[in-house]
């Protein structure tokens, strides 16, 4: 008889669901006794399994037949296979649902209140048409039908609330709005004020990034639910030199350790909160949403995604925007 054993001690993971019941609305962001604590570490049970060999009862001549071992021996190896395989398949399943993203439990920050200088328009880029479209609403479209997606809380200047509202109107998704800042970790920290309290996920996009997969924002997503934090990212292409003030180059970096990257960047509520709260104690300035977590130590998950999510900046940028929409 072949008998599996299973053991699996309490994980020393604390499940974002505990995390939502504590208070870190906005009036307490900033206030370090009231912001929660969690362990963000995934405590694993190891997998053994008992075997039990089975030994029928034979007269000894039958066991000492040389057809017999050669029966058990075969017998006794698909047995053993079949119980690791069946314990693999327990492991790799206990992994999928540490990593399962609930319906409705994920808030949507859409970051829509850039300038886009660069891009030289009488409008901010991300208004801009896009094979007749505005750039803003291709990722809006994108993760407004998620079923993990509970709402979507857009930083925009107000002047352009109508655009998300008249096509809010063909999706029903819970649509707020928060003003932008001065820089875009003050706008981060804007719509974080908006979400729900019992949002498990936070998932910040740049709406100058028209072109991300469903795909992408779904794997991303079951990665930042298990490690806490993570973004989508691509293996830089390009050879990356690092230059002294006068131009000089001063060294090669190494090309296989470097990476692009992109957004979404998914971030536990709590963990995000306790992040601005050391970036406004120590004054410090972050050029993405993860940076934030990287100061707190914690690690950042690496999820790679697709060289296609490009972030619209320049008119070149809209000429390649548009051939990859013409070849989807």
């Amino acid at each position: 008889m072949v008998s599996l054993g299973v053991s699996i001690p309490s994980s020393s993971f604390s499940s974002s669901s505990s995390s939502s019941s504590s208070s870190w609305s906005s009036s307490c962001c900033w206030s370090s006794s009231l912001i929660p604590t969690n362990n963000y570490s995934l405590g694993f049970g190891l997998l053994s399994a008992k075997l039990q060999r089975f030994t029928p009862h034979t007269s000894s001549t039958a066991t000492n037949s040389p057809l017999f071992h050669t029966r058990k021996s075969i017998s006794t190896s698909t047995s053993t296979t079949v119980c690791a395989a069946d314990g693999n398949h327990q492991q790799q399943q206990q992994q999928q649902n540490l990593g399962m993203v609930k319906e409705k439990s994920v808030s949507v920050i859409l970051l829509a209140g850039g300038k886009g200088k660069r891009m030289g328009a009488n409008m901010p880029k991300q208004y801009l048409p896009l094979l007749a479209q505005p750039i803003a609403l291709y990722s809006f479209y994108t993760f407004a039908p998620m079923p993990q997606v509970k709402e979507i809380v857009v930083v925009c200047d107000p002047s352009y609330k109508d655009i998300f509202q008249d096509a809010n109107e063909k999706i029903a998704v819970p649509l707020k709005f928060a003003l932008p800042g001065k820089e875009r970790q003050d706008s981060v920290f804007s719509g974080l004020q908006e979400i729900d309290t019992d949002s498990e996920l936070v998932c910040i996009h740049d709406s100058a990034r028209p072109l991300v997969s469903t795909e992408d924002v779904e794997k991303v997503l079951k990665d930042g639910q298990l490690n806490g934090a993570a973004v989508l990212g691509v293996p830089v292409k390009a050879t990356i030199k690092e230059a002294n003030s006068d131009s000089f180059v001063v060294r090669t970096l190494d090309r296989k350790t470097l990476w692009e990257m992109q957004t979404p960047q998914i971030i536990k509520p709590a963990l995000l909160v306790k992040g601005f709260e050391l970036v406004n104690r120590e004054g410090l300035e972050v050029t993405d949403d993860v940076s934030i977590v990287e100061h707190l130590k914690h690690p950042v998950y690496i999820t790679e995604g697709s060289y296609t999510n490009i972030k619209v900046t320049t008119p070149d940028d809209m000429l390649l925007a548009e051939r990859i929409l013409n070849i989807k």
